[in-house]
């Protein structure tokens, strides 16, 4: 008898969370932020230096600089801006969304040390005599250009520095803003107004005792006054800023990037519903509802957390559809396996939860403890690709085992899918008779005369032959390192037409900005890549970025990385990449054995490697989002090799004792045999998406697609012919040791003997 009641409450359920997904994603969308690789903006490391030689920065300078850049900022009227102090003395600051991006560049690191001078620089009145916040833009009511008027605390000190310069014979008060020892107001006279140091050279025909000055400049904007006026009300900064790594993103650039990585993503994670619809029938109806509410609570919690959404981290929830799809797949191979067995579709739906839960916490751990990494060691972005991908991965548990739980529950306890094994892929002719005592693991598979271990050799040479090829390749082209890892600067151009090397390399050189490195891209070659060995100056990026955007018609993006930042980014790297791995061993090593965590590390070595020969040889960029792709490899393609190595356990167990080579060998064989389908399946999901954000996504995540989908295919190769091989020849090693495995030696003596 069919209970309706569940068959309705699982409708009831859908309706809900779709009028509930339906009325609310619009506004969680509207509220999530957006990184400025999506909307446009820059980013800016500053490393705080003392003013003076020989003194040192202490926290509270520090401290006290944040404070300063936090209120200058608010002057812009930036939305939510990030600042944030981190070790070594240093400030990174983040403004999404900005358009004016030079003066803002030119607010925060200004020291903003007012000071009055004669003609000889002599120093006359300093900012200690102005009131605090008494800085104001107005206009000069006879001319009714933008001035900034100043308030003194005591009119005297003003008229002692009038009665001086009257006195010297010069009546000229020089206004400077950061003045530095060696500046000179003859020097500067002699050269064009615009790029004068001092702000205003005023001549004074009396004795002024007042609280009130004007500085006029005479070729103030209003906006440039408007800034003046709010960097002398932040107060000056009690330290140097030097830029150590700095990137503008264009908000054209910003919007194309969102357009083409969500265009993407939609292509993907269609395909993915389709393919799950077409392999596993009504359980995969339950996936698509399960991964649709997954993709719901991420946006959800990224909308609690305040988090923004960077370009990566759109590409790691897109790639987290994929990743959430194998634990749906490793839970419905399980059912099937119970069903083919003869278990009711009850009982095989109850000891298919069961078995697999297990399985799927280990395969996800793995992947957290990547992304843990990742996001300790990572910089911006990176950092919130790791935090997309660690919150990805904790929500598709929740919604892939207790959500297909509930939802694919009701309808099993509904009775309605009693004697409708083809609902679930599997075919009436596969069933066995349960009274003939089948179990899971004694299921013939598609895969059975496939020997995976007999060819391991020629495998382990390939191998061998493909990593020593890497190392070759590698020590003769070397890596095409990033200005993440070699510093420099990277300034990325966007036109409406076909740009051409020419043309580009015109533009520069007309602004004295040459560069031998020119690199176009796009679809229609709309795009130019162009790179420096050196590290632009402030001054030297407005210079570039204007030029440019009036050329071209959009603001480029310029990206800026010191030596420093680039040792250090390079070192961080490799801590992670050892971090994640030794990791993997101790998590491996516990849940399972030593043998099967050291095996798994060599296989995901051998995998990073590969990744790297292949960018070597190709000469494609290496960057941060490389590395973020090769970790995140590391975690994921862990994952076949766990569900193999799990079967392997439970095919031990269910042996008892290991008497033969032959039988560790057919172990090995048979459990790679029983889960290949699950493994194909998970892979193909990933590749979807790896593939779709290649040919589909922005420019800047292609090679990081392009890192993944080598990754996806080495992993999935490693975890077949490396690791569960190797395994099986150290654990052979280790029965022998103990006298508890029969060599082939002994075997034929056995054989040989009379039988009684």
């Amino acid at each position: 008898m069919v209970k309706r009641s569940r068959i309705v409450a699982f409708f009831l359920i859908v309706v809900l969370l779709a009028s509930a997904m339906g009325i609310t994603t619009k506004d969680i969308l509207g509220n999530i932020r957006l990184g400025l690789d999506l909307q446009g903006g820059f980013e800016v490391l500053y490393q705080v230096n003392p003013l003076e030689d020989g003194k040192e920065v202490t926290s509270e300078m520090v401290t006290s600089t944040a404070q300063t850049l936090s209120e200058r900022i608010d002057s812009l009227g930036v939305n939510e801006p990030s600042i944030e102090i981190e070790e070594g003395n240093r400030i990174r600051v983040q403004l999404a969304g900005i358009e004016d991006q030079a003066t803002a560049r030119e607010l925060l690191a200004t020291e903003a040390n007012i000071s009055f001078r004669d003609i000889n620089d002599n120093l006359l009145l300093d900012g200690t005599a102005l009131v605090e916040g008494g800085a104001k833009q107005s206009f000069d009511p006879n001319t009714n250009e933008p001035i900034v008027t100043l308030e003194l605390k005591d009119p005297s000190l003003f008229g002692e520095a009038t009665r001086k310069v009257i006195e010297d014979g010069s009546r000229t008060i020089v206004i400077w803003l950061d003045y530095q020892e060696g500046d000179s107001y003859e020097k500067e006279l002699l050269k064009p107004e615009e790029e004068r140091k001092f702000i205003s050279a005023p001549y004074v025909e009396e004795v002024l005792n007042t609280t009130d000055v004007m500085i006029s400049g005479g070729n103030f904007s209003v906006e440039e006054a408007q800034t003046l006026a709010s960097l002398l009300n932040s107060g000056s900064l009690p330290v140097k800023l030097d830029e150590e790594y700095s990137t503008s993103v264009g908000a054209q650039f910003g919007e194309q990037a969102l357009q083409k990585t969500i265009y993407a993503g939609i292509i993907g994670i269609g395909l993915i519903f389709i393919f799950m619809l077409a392999y596993y029938r009504f359980p995969g109806l339950i996936a698509v509802i399960t991964l649709t509410v997954y993709l719901f609570i991420v946006l959800l919690v990224f909308d609690w957390m305040n988090a923004v959404l960077t370009l990566p981290g759109i590409a790691a929830l897109i790639l987290g559809v994929g990743m959430a799809v194998d634990a749906n797949i490793i839970t419905y191979e399980r059912i099937k396996e119970e069903i083919k067995v003869g278990r009711s579709i009850k009982a095989a739906f109850q000891e298919g939860n069961k078995t697999s839960l297990l399985t799927i916490m280990d395969a996800n751990i793995t992947t957290l403890l990547a992304g843990a990494v990742l996001f300790i060691f990572g910089t911006s972005s990176v950092k919130g690709f790791a935090t997309t991908l660690i919150v990805s991965i904790l929500v598709s548990f929740i919604t892939a085992i207790y959500g297909t739980r509930l939802l694919l529950g009701l309808w099993v306890n509904s009775k309605a899918l009693n004697k409708r094994p083809g609902w679930f892929g599997v075919r009436k002719a596969d069933i066995k008779n349960i009274a003939e005592g089948y179990s899971p693991y004694d299921l013939p598979t598609r895969f059975d005369k496939l020997d995976f271990v007999k060819h391991r050799n020629k495998f382990f040479i390939a191998s061998g032959v493909l990593i020593t090829a890497g190392l070759v390749c590698l020590l003769i082209f070397r890596l095409n390192l990033g200005i993440d890892f070699s510093s420099g600067t990277r300034v990325q151009i966007i036109a409406d037409d076909t740009l051409t090397t020419e043309e580009v390399s015109g533009e520069l050189a007309e602004i004295d900005m040459p560069s031998e490195d020119i690199v176009l891209a796009g679809e229609e070659n709309e795009m130019a890549i162009v790179q420096y060995k050196g590290v632009m100056s402030k001054e030297e990026i407005d210079v570039i970025k204007t030029h440019l955007t009036e050329t071209f018609g959009s603001e480029p993006s310029v990206s800026t990385v010191s030596p420093t930042v680039g040792q250090e980014l390079a070192k961080n790297a490799l801590y992670a990449t050892a971090i994640a791995a030794i990791g993997i061993i101790i998590y491996v090593a516990f849940r399972f054995e030593a043998k099967m965590g050291i095996a798994s590390v060599i296989a995901l070595l051998h995998d990073a490697f590969f990744i790297i020969a292949v960018f070597s040889i190709l000469q494609l960029e290496v960057d941060l989002t490389f590395i973020a792709a090769l970790l995140t490899i590391i975690g994921y393609s862990i994952n076949d090799t766990i569900v193999t190595f799990d079967r392997i356990r439970e095919n031990m167990i269910m042996k008892k004792r290991i008497k033969t080579y032959d039988e560790i060998k057919e172990i090995v064989n048979q459990s790679i045999r029983q889960t290949l389908t699950r493994s194909i399946n998970t892979v193909l999901t990933v590749v979807i998406t790896v593939v779709a954000l290649y040919v589909l996504g922005a420019e800047p995540i292609q090679n990081f697609s392009f890192a993944l989908l080598i990754g996806l295919i080495a992993g999935t190769y490693s975890s077949l012919f490396i690791a569960a091989q190797l395994w099986m020849i150290w654990k052979a090693q280790e029965l022998k040791k103990k006298g508890t495995l029969i060599t082939e030696k002994q075997k034929k003596r056995i054989s040989d003997e009379p039988q009684v």
